[in-house]
């Protein structure tokens, strides 16, 4: 029977999360967002709308595009694509992101290849059974103390992400950014799934999870400024934030790294590579199908 494409209903959402869970590490974004937003709709940049590919009453696909104009997919064949490209005439694309070879899919069925990004970057993707995390602290280092932050971090939180947004996500340093920076700053205080790590009364590092799920979380966010790097601090307030999580009952992580500073440093607390994602921001927004 030739598989069908169709948004996705309600009644789909167990199926939907059972077909993403047995590619987890892919899809968390995905995943993260059913979880949280479910398939009724809501307004929230992270929430998404959902399509299946249907085969004998069986999903063998899903693709997804947020809010905020990106979009997931996690599917293989003509009827796929074909189905994925259809889906999003008229929409616009701010970026995708996925398994390597899914984004490139997806770039390519949408004609994105020659579009201009603020940031394209294949990075290695990486896995951790929290059980077999290597606790990085040597004997006698100082303890490591991890907080979420409050309204007295504003200011370094403001001073972090933009230099995260640019360093990071390509972002320009301008007025629109500005806007993006206050509304996460606010966000991450109301939320608290920012950790920062705190040496002499100060904070010296941070972290975050970008998708998050009861058993799985995903490493997002990680940054130290310039004049903290090279102390070992990453991987301490990673492998804080990480235990905090491991007696709540989460048991793998996976995160992408991106360069090889970040590639040792999370090597150094049991990280195993196990393939590629990529990370795709368009400079500008492309409605799929608008004549140029």
């Amino acid at each position: 029977m030739m598989p069908t494409i169709r948004p996705a209903q309600s009644a789909d959402a167990p199926a939907i999360a059972r077909f993403l869970s047995a590619r987890a590490e892919t899809t968390m974004f995905m995943r993260a967002g059913l979880a949280r937003f479910g398939l009724s709709g809501s307004d929230h940049p992270h929430a998404n709308t959902f399509w299946v590919e249907e085969t004998a009453g069986k999903i063998t696909g899903v693709f997804a595009r947020s809010n905020a104009g990106f979009v997931n997919a996690c599917g293989e064949g003509s009827v796929f694509w074909r189905g994925f490209f259809d889906a999003m005439q008229g929409h616009s694309i701010s970026g995708v992101n996925g398994a390597a070879d899914m984004a490139e899919a997806m770039r390519l069925t949408l004609s994105l290849e020659d579009a201009a990004y603020d940031l394209h970057r294949i990075e290695p993707l990486y896995r951790l059974a929290l059980d077999n995390m290597v606790e990085p602290d040597p004997t006698g280092s100082k303890k490591i103390q991890i907080r979420p932050p409050t309204k007295e971090d504003t200011h370094t939180l403001t001073a972090w992400f933009r230099a995260y947004h640019i360093e990071a996500l390509g972002a320009e340093d301008d007025d629109a950014l500005t806007k993006i920076i206050a509304a996460r700053v606010d966000q991450t205080i109301a939320t608290g799934n920012v950790r920062l790590m705190i040496q002499d009364g100060a904070p010296v590092a941070m972290t975050a999870f970008n998708a998050q799920l009861p058993d799985m979380v995903q490493i997002g966010g990680v940054y130290t400024p310039p004049e903290s790097r090279g102390q070992g601090l990453a991987r301490r307030v990673v492998a804080a934030h990480l235990k905090e999580v491991r007696a709540q009952g989460v048991k793998t992580a996976i995160l992408f790294a991106s360069g090889d500073a970040a590639c040792r440093a999370y090597e150094a607390i049991g990280f195993e590579r196990i393939g590629e994602y990529t990370l795709a921001i368009l400079s500008n927004p492309v409605t799929i199908g608008a004549r140029p």
